[in-house]
């Protein structure tokens, strides 16, 4: 009988009212490790109204007692790092460097929401009139929920609950019920930091919950990462039901090698991005776009590195990358293999072939590398989420940059090359949200935002950085005089628009 993964509410594990549950599988065996409770509306509201009603005294907490609570839940995740990376390897399949590098990641955010006493600071401007000054706030708005997907367990509700729950407010984290436990396992750490009760809450589930935290009277904010159709129904639906959303959708990133560029760098970076965690990451490159005649050289490097790779269960020592999320997944990306090889593309590499000792029942897909790709192709046109790369040549630079511009999606993108001209030119020209330079996976620190442009994001602030402490936070502005001798009350007497000059 399979450990079943309950919710977490008011402080506690939590057992659910609804009797559905879900299979969490290790990927690198096929084989079903734990089960998960899945919510109904009925969790869902018990889970929400624990957060709306520990909000009045989270709020009114001072900024820095909330700052040491973080500073603490920061010091908890370096010490059971390795504990979180082994959940993320087990219930995901990422390499456990990879998963190790995702809990860093994660904690970066918890530092940076670590100094809300600054950050929440607001404007003051004295003697705005005579006698008059002016100051904003930025005060909690309430109840926030987090709707994150399978392929960062930590990072990805990192870039959302610290940064809320930093500013006052209090979450309901919805994680991916394909990886669960993860997410537990930091209620609980949230918990020995000294978090009250109630400011942090997990519920699992499928569409079903998701559209309970939708349309809840008492949810105030909804932030969301997963593909761009999903994106669309959360905004829509959430917008619908009067909340401040911002939905992250999908990606086709793009690498553009120029002539110049150092071949042995480039190769590896953008193999390393493409192939790194079976790419299945939202900024992975999945598009190359090789400029001139560095074409032939580019793929037949990334082949022999792609080739070279050791792909096995992500907890095995030197391990470049393990199994995709699960079968159905694999199937997927492996139809787009075939339909890129009957679509005309050359395959310069096929992860078809793949065997993995031991991993029979394994959702395993070696690295794929296609060339001479053209962008009515599904293989370029679609989302793969998948360790498959594909190699469109063109002549200049201004085409490359019309090619990644005509895109739907703009999450993220690179250039390679040594030329300050070209780099500028195409950081300045680029019609996406992230750009690298001689960086294939621009992620931004999390003092910065992250968000793409277009299809890839729909609202009007990104996560984390300061945009994020803007999503979690409302204004309000006072301005406000105190009457004397000096200045009778008498001169408010007045039905003309106020002017304060």
């Amino acid at each position: 009988m399979n450990e079943l993964v309950p919710f977490w509410i008011n402080g506690a594990r939590h057992s659910a009212r609804s009797t559905r549950t879900g299979e969490v599988t290790n990927p690198a065996i096929g084989r079903v490790v734990r089960r998960v409770a899945l919510a109904d509306p009925a969790d869902v509201d018990v889970a929400v109204r624990a957060a709306s009603a520990a909000f009045s005294d989270w709020s009114s907490t001072p900024p820095l007692r909330r700052s040491r609570v973080l500073a603490r839940f920061k010091e908890l995740i370096e010490e059971h790092r390795d504990e979180l990376a082994r959940l993320i390897t087990e219930e995901h399949g990422k390499t456990l460097p990879d998963a190790q590098g995702e809990v860093q990641r994660g904690l970066e955010v918890v530092e940076f929401a670590s100094g809300v006493p600054h950050l929440q600071k607001g404007e003051h401007a004295e003697d705005v009139g005579r006698g008059i000054d002016c100051h904003s706030r930025l005060q909690a708005i309430g109840v926030c929920t987090g709707i994150t997907p399978f392929n960062f367990p930590v990072m990805v509700p990192c870039w959302m609950f610290p940064v809320a729950i930093a500013c006052g407010n209090t979450f309901v984290l919805k994680p991916s019920e394909k990886d669960p436990s993860a997410s537990m396992r930091m209620a609980e750490l949230l918990k020995e930091a000294g978090l009250p009760d109630g400011v942090f809450n997990v519920v699992h589930g499928d569409k079903v919950a998701v559209d309970a935290l939708l349309a809840h009277p008492m949810v105030k904010a909804v932030s969301f990462v997963g593909s761009t159709p999903i994106a669309k129904y959360v905004y829509e639906t959430a917008a619908r039901n009067g909340k401040r959303v911002q939905a992250l959708g999908g990606a086709k990133n793009h690498a553009v090698v120029m002539p110049d560029a150092d071949l042995d760098f480039a190769a590896d970076a953008i193999a390393g991005a493409g192939y790194g965690s079976a790419g299945e990451r939202c900024m992975a490159i999945s598009a190359v776009v090789a400029v001139g005649d560095i074409g032939d050289a580019l793929v037949k490097k990334i082949a022999s590195i792609g080739a070279g790779y050791k792909v096995a269960s992500g907890d095995t020592p030197g391990a470049d990358m393990g199994p995709l999320i699960s079968k159905v997944h694999r199937d997927k990306v492996k139809g787009y293999v075939d339909s890129g090889e009957s679509e005309g593309a050359t395959l310069a590499l096929d992860g078809r072939k793949l065997s993995v000792p031991g991993g029979e029942q394994g959702y395993f897909l070696g690295p794929t590398l296609f060339d001479h790709v053209s962008p009515e192709m599904s293989i370029y046109r679609d989302e793969i989420f998948g360790p498959v790369l594909s190699v469109v040549r063109v002549n200049t630079l201004e085409e490359a940059i019309a090619l990644v511009n005509r895109n739907e999606f703009g999450n993220g993108t690179a250039i390679f090359t040594a030329s300050g001209g070209a780099a500028r030119k195409f950081q300045n020209e680029i019609e996406v949200g992230m750009v690298g330079v001689n960086v294939p996976i621009p992620v931004p620190m999390a003092f910065f935002s992250f968000g793409g442009w277009k299809q890839s994001l729909l609202g009007d602030l990104h996560v984390h950085g300061m945009e994020g402490v803007c999503f979690y936070t409302r204004t309000k502005v006072i301005t406000e005089r105190w009457p004397s001798a000096a200045i009778p009350a008498s001169t408010a007497r007045s039905t003309v628009m106020p002017t304060h000059g």
